[in-house]
């Protein structure tokens, strides 16, 4: 199986297209090498993912014959990604919420008049002096 295919069928990456593309980016690797999309993946082969700024680390387990449920991605990879990597993770989204809490969309003209009014009180206008 093409490792492009395996990173779709274990739901690292949600379309085909994208795994190919990170692929061609370069983002995918295999000890030192950068992988190519057409590169066969063999059991016990350890691949390093990079996403969202995190360096994924993961093991083959099993070759899967086809895109996988949730439930059963575990049987086929082990996640082997330092704590570290998975600490800034953690970090990051504590610091999104913290800004804006997931689901209330863009900002409105009111957040952004009361953000304008907040910085325009931070630091002076060159017109008002």
């Amino acid at each position: 199986m093409r490792i492009d295919k395996f990173l779709w069928c274990i739901r690292f990456y949600k379309t085909r297209a994208l795994a190919t593309e990170e692929c061609k980016k370069n983002r995918i690797w295999m000890g030192d090498n950068a992988l190519k999309p057409s590169k066969e993946v063999n059991i016990g082969e350890i691949y390093t993912i990079k996403k969202n700024q995190i360096e994924y680390k993961i093991e083959v387990l099993q070759i899967p014959s086809n895109r996988l449920g949730a439930k059963l991605v575990s049987l086929y990879r082990k996640d082997l990604t330092d704590t570290e990597q998975i600490e800034k993770l953690k970090t990051r989204n504590q610091e999104q919420s913290y800004y804006r809490q997931k689901g209330l969309g863009r900002p409105t003209k009111k957040d952004r008049r009361d953000l304008e009014d907040y910085i325009s009180f931070d630091s002076p206008n060159k017109e008002d002096e």
